[in-house]
């Protein structure tokens, strides 16, 4: 049986230590002090692994079931609902005007890390709901505001984004789902949907489905393509609900993991949808819901691989076998305990200084997110969004890797289902998957982000990392440890981006052959950034006197590990771009 304790004092460090929340100048951010955080991640933290961690294993074996059209959750998945509901989780980070509680973004993100690595099934339907509401929220009239934002703040109605068809991936321009326009402003939608995580379930009242559909008029490709809001029981004007609408749930998807959220196939017929943003300009509206996706997903990669490593350092301390090559470190029993192995700490190693970076450039992009929104700051729009596939790619990649590498700690008894470990391995493997793969985030990032605005993003970053080297090159320790990897590790990812300004013109291939190489190596550059912040936050702290200095002792060797053992892997990376195209594409499609 697994267990999961959240990682509060971590999360502090991230937020008041590094990121300093309470001293910016953002609307809301003047209350995060840090009681108040505290006293917000400590009782997130409690539901997470008193009430959502025990359900985690339950939601794997039983998963959901269609019955009679109706799908069923598994069991204590509806009272934990209500709890969510109650305590107001849902509404964290979510407009007042509509009954959110109005805290930060980051808050909302800190709090969907500790839900998603209890159970990242059961939180998928609040989080699916959350993009939805932001979507709404950003483009719709005040009239479907009013009637559908304060059910979906409270999640007494859930939402769902509904993309993916039979024939169409990642490929939106070949969708076939139509809306005829209505005498009454509605429209009649029909087609088929697949993929549609959380698309129905017996936790809500209603179910709000965002619909990508092609309305007459639009053109071919996604220029055609319009969101329409499609409820699962039609609204009256008063508010309540009204008769069921025509669409309907054709089946359920049996699933390598997540099996406790309900992955349906969706069929419109003739259901009845109300245009969301502007007619024509659906793919605009959906990336509002995409974006956050994307951020959410990648904290998901690495939230699960979290809970999957704290239960392989929790086997690691107890388990003996061995002897350690040094003498014995446990002499009155049997065996030593796998910890004091070197290859066990390695492995332990790779998966702390991964996560503990993971979560600081989440609550990075987290933080650019609010200075975006609510200081209107263009600046950190345009970085967040260069480093929104980095987040989404490299954190699921590794955070799935990380899994797996905590799986290995057990042995044989991690391939045993009794362990609970392989659920981490397989819930994990679908965020390199869903909302656009891995491989497309990469071509996104080389292929748009990093020519966007004339280059200014990524110039931006370089100019931040040379800020931060700058700040701290009097303090010896850290330029040897922290600021001279980083350093390096920049100029990799400088030759990179040059290597592909030179090459991306005259043969593209040589560029997309490289994106995810270069998205690896832009991941490793973020996180060593991260590290060097966190070093300096602790080495401050340590200067300072503070009263946990193992805290910061512990914060320092890790980020060690990572600059020494991790970052490195900038210089394969770049090699591996530098190659070009040829290697990639050497065998006619025919040799495969």
């Amino acid at each position: 049986m697994t267990t999961y304790a959240a990682p509060v004092r971590d999360m502090q460090f991230v937020l008041h230590d590094v990121l300093e929340i309470s001293k910016q100048e953002l609307p809301g951010y003047g209350d995060l002090d840090r009681e108040f955080t505290e006293a917000v991640l400590d009782a997130a933290g409690k539901l997470a692994a008193e009430v959502l961690a025990p359900l985690n294993p339950v939601g794997d074996r039983q998963g959901c079931r269609l019955e009679n059209g109706v799908v069923r959750t598994p069991d204590g998945f509806g009272a934990a609902f209500e709890q969510m509901r109650e305590g107001g989780w849902t509404a964290l980070d979510c407009d007042p005007a509509y009954g959110g509680q109005g805290m930060p973004y980051v808050i909302g993100l800190a709090a969907g890390e500790m839900f998603s690595a209890s159970n990242m099934a059961f939180t998928m339907y609040q989080g699916l709901t959350h993009g939805a509401y932001s979507a709404i929220h950003t483009h719709g009239s005040d009239e479907q505001k009013a009637t559908y934002l304060p059910k979906m703040v409270s999640c007494e109605w859930t939402g769902t984004m509904n993309l993916t068809e039979p024939h169409a991936g990642t490929d939106l321009g070949l969708l076939r789902t139509k809306a005829e326009p209505q005498d009454d402003g509605s429209y009649r939608i029909t087609g088929q949907k697949i993929f549609i995580s959380a698309g129905d379930h017996d936790m809500a009242e209603n179910v709000i489905h965002l619909v990508l559909a092609k309305a007459p008029g639009g053109g071919e490709g996604t220029r055609g393509i319009s969101l329409f809001i499609v409820p699962k029981f039609l609204v009256n004007e008063d508010g309540s609900l009204g008769e069921r609408n025509a669409v309907s749930v054709g089946n359920l998807e049996e699933k390598m993991g997540i099996h406790g959220n309900a992955t349906c196939v969706m069929n419109y017929d003739g259901a009845k949808g109300w245009l969301l943003g502007d007619l024509h300009k659906g793919m605009r509206a959906m990336f509002t819901m995409m974006n956050e996706a994307r951020i959410g997903v990648g904290l998901q990669g690495y939230a699960v691989a979290e809970a999957a490593y704290q239960n392989a350092a929790a086997y690691a301390r107890d388990r003996l076998q061995g002897r350690a090559v040094t003498g014995d470190a446990n002499p009155s029993g049997a065996a030593d305990p796998l910890i004091v192995h070197p290859d066990i700490r390695r492995t332990l190693m790779d998966q702390k200084s991964f996560l503990e970076g993971a979560r600081a450039l989440a609550f990075w992009g987290a933080h650019l997110i609010d200075r975006a929104h609510l200081a209107q700051d263009k600046e950190a729009d345009d970085l967040v969004s260069l480093l929104t596939p980095v987040i989404k790619g490299f954190l699921t990649d590794k955070g799935f890797e990380t899994t797996v590498q905590a799986q290995q700690v057990f042995g044989g008894h991690g391939y045993i289902e009794e362990q609970g470990m392989s659920q981490f391995v397989r819930d994990a493997r679908i965020a390199m998957i869903y909302e656009g793969a891995n491989g497309v985030q990469a071509l996104d990032l080389v292929g748009r982000k990093l020519a966007a605005e004339g280059g200014k993003p990524i110039m931006g970053f370089f100019e931040l990392i040379k800020a931060e080297i700058k700040a701290h090159e009097g303090d010896a320790a850290l330029k040897a440890d922290f600021l001279e990897p980083l350093k390096t590790a920049s100029k990799d990812l400088q030759a990179a981006a040059m290597f592909f300004m030179e090459q991306g013109m005259k043969n593209p291939n040589a560029a997309l052959a490289g994106s995810y190489d270069f998205m690896h190596l832009f991941g490793h550059v973020a996180l060593g950034l991260m590290w060097t912040r966190m070093a300096a936050a602790s080495r401050a702290a340590l200067e300072a006197g503070s009263d946990d200095p193992a805290f910061h002792e512990t914060k320092l060797a890790t980020g060690r590990y990572y600059m020494a053992r991790q970052l490195p892997m900038t210089a394969t990376h770049l090699a591996r771009i530098r190659s070009g195209a040829e290697p990639v594409m050497a065998l006619a499609a025919d040799r495969f």
